[in-house]
């Protein structure tokens, strides 16, 4: 859902409506965001979509296994991640 966030005092609500309804429209893809409108001169405005933040959680693969947190590990997993060797480059 687009909300709606900066935009001029004297805006109605279904013209602030329109513009969300055009972005929405324009970018599909946008599901979660925010919409600032900026009146530049008498009857123009300038439109700002801005895409909330996308929650993620990052997967690795240790030891064999594909996993996001070690949290559930038992100790034996836990030390043989310890005991691995990291490797790194020079840069």
């Amino acid at each position: 859902m687009i909300n709606l966030g900066r935009h001029p005092s004297d805006m109605s609500d279904n013209e602030a409506q329109a513009y969300i309804d055009f972005m929405s429209k324009r970018y599909p893809e946008v599901k979660d965001g925010t919409l600032d409108i900026e009146l530049i001169d008498e009857g123009s405005v300038e439109l700002t979509l801005t895409r909330d933040a996308v929650p993620f959680q990052r997967i690795r693969r240790i030891t064999g296994y594909l996993v996001g947190t070690t949290d559930r590990w038992n100790n034996a997993k836990t030390a043989e991640l310890h005991d691995r060797v990291k490797h790194t480059t020079d840069s």
